[in-house]
C-alpha cells in the first residue's frame, strides 16, 4: 500500500495508519509520485490518495500495473480518469466520513466573510508597514447571506449564519420561490444575487455549475456585496470576477479556491486590495488527516472482507474489480 502526498506528515503519525500497517505493507510518501522509481511501484496494489494532489491518468496508472484499489479522502474523484480506472477494474470507493473537513470548511467560510468585511488583509499589511490605520469595516449581523448549494456544507453554513443573526436565503434550482422545512427561503438566482450582501458558494463542480457565476451574474450582484468561494474555482469566471472587484459591484471577495491551482504568480487576484486569499486550505487541518487515516483503515478492512457496496463507489469498476462489490461473493 502506498499513501501519497503526505506533505504535512500528519497521516504518517495518525493512529489510523497503525491500523493500516496491520492490514498491508505501507509506504508513506511526503514527495511527488514522479520521484519514485517504477520498480518501487511494480507491486503496489492499494493507494490512499490525499484529496486531489495526484492526478490518476492513464500514464500514472501505467506505472502501477497491479493497482486494484484507490482509497479516497474526498467525496468525489475529479482527479481520477474514470474510464481508464474502470477499464482496468480498479475499485474507487468514495470518502464516507467528512466531520473534520466539513467543520474546517464552514469555519473558513465565516473566517473569509469576516476578513473581507473587516478588511483584514489591508489592516495587517498596513501594520507590518509601521502604520496604525483607521479602517472602517462591517458586521455579519443583519446582513443577508445568499447560499449557492444547500447540500451538507451549505446547510451547515446556513445554521451558523443564523447564530450570527444573519438573514439567510438559498438558491432555488427550480427558479421558483419556496419555503422548505429547514426555514431557509429559496429564491431564484437573479433575486438572490440582487439582494444578498454576501454570496457563499457551496456547489459541487459539474457541467451545470462550471462557469455558473459568469460576467452577467457577477454584474447583477448587489452593489457593495461580497463573494466567498470555498467550493471550486471553476464555478466562477475568474476574469469577470477581477473586473467586478475592480469596477463593481463587488466590494470584496474571500477565495480559497481558484480556476488554476496553484494560483499563478502573475494573477491579478494577488494584487487586488479587496480580496482575501487562502491557498486551498479549507480542509487542511490536523483533525482531518487523522480522520483520513481512520476512514481509510475502515474501508480497506471492508474491501478485504468484500463488504464494499456499489453505492460507495465513485464509478462502476471493470471486470477485474467486480468481485469486490457484489455482496461479498468472490467472482474472480
Amino acid at each position: 500500500m502506498l499513501i501519497l502526498d503526505d506533505w504535512e506528515g500528519q497521516i504518517r503519525k495518525a493512529a489510523g495508519t497503525d491500523r493500516l500497517r496491520e492490514l498491508a505493507d505501507v509506504t508513506v510518501l511526503d514527495g511527488p509520485l514522479a520521484d519514485v522509481p517504477d520498480r518501487e511501484l511494480a507491486d503496489v496494489r492499494i493507494v490512499l490518495a490525499v484529496r486531489e494532489r495526484t492526478r490518476f491518468d492513464a500514464a500514472t496508472l501505467d506505472r502501477l500495473p497491479k493497482l486494484e484499489l484507490i482509497l479516497q479522502t474526498g467525496g468525489h474523484a475529479y482527479h481520477i480518469d474514470a474510464d481508464e480506472a474502470a477499464r482496468r477494474g480498479i475499485v474507487v470507493p468514495l470518502w464516507r466520513s467528512h466531520d473534520a473537513c466539513e467543520a474546517a470548511m464552514r469555519e473558513l467560510t465565516f473566517g473569509l466573510m469576516i476578513a473581507a468585511l473587516r478588511n483584514f488583509p489591508l489592516a495587517g499589511q498596513a501594520m507590518r508597514d509601521g502604520q496604525w490605520p483607521g479602517i472602517l469595516g462591517g458586521t455579519l449581523r443583519g446582513r443577508r447571506l445568499g447560499i449557492l448549494g444547500m447540500g451538507l456544507q451549505g446547510a451547515a453554513v446556513a445554521r451558523l449564519a443564523k447564530a450570527f443573526d444573519m438573514d439567510v436565503v438559498a438558491w432555488a434550482r427550480s427558479g421558483a420561490r419556496a419555503e422548505p422545512a429547514d426555514g431557509v427561503p429559496r429564491l431564484p438566482m437573479d433575486e438572490l444575487l440582487a439582494t444578498s450582501d454576501i454570496v457563499s458558494v457551496h456547489l459541487r463542480l459539474s457541467e451545470e455549475s462550471r462557469g455558473l457565476l459568469d460576467g452577467a451574474k457577477l454584474k447583477a450582484m448587489k452593489p457593495g456585496s461580497v463573494l466567498v468561494n470555498t467550493a471550486r474555482g471553476a464555478i466562477v469566471d475568474q476574469d469577470a470576477l477581477v473586473d467586478a472587484l475592480r469596477h463593481g459591484p463587488l466590494r470584496a471577495a474571500g477565495l480559497d479556491v481558484f480556476a488554476e491551482e496553484p494560483l499563478p504568480a502573475d494573477s491579478p487576484l494577488r494584487t487586488l486590495p479587496n480580496v482575501v486569499l487562502t491557498p486551498h486550505i479549507g480542509w487542511t487541518v490536523r483533525e482531518a488527516f487523522a480522520e483520513f487515516a481512520e476512514g481509510a483503515a475502515g474501508q480497506l478492512e471492508d474491501y478485504l472482507e468484500f463488504r464494499l457496496s456499489p453505492g460507495e463507489l465513485a464509478f462502476p469498476p471493470g471486470p477485474r474489480g467486480s468481485r469486490d462489490v457484489v455482496g461479498g461473493v468472490d467472482m474472480a
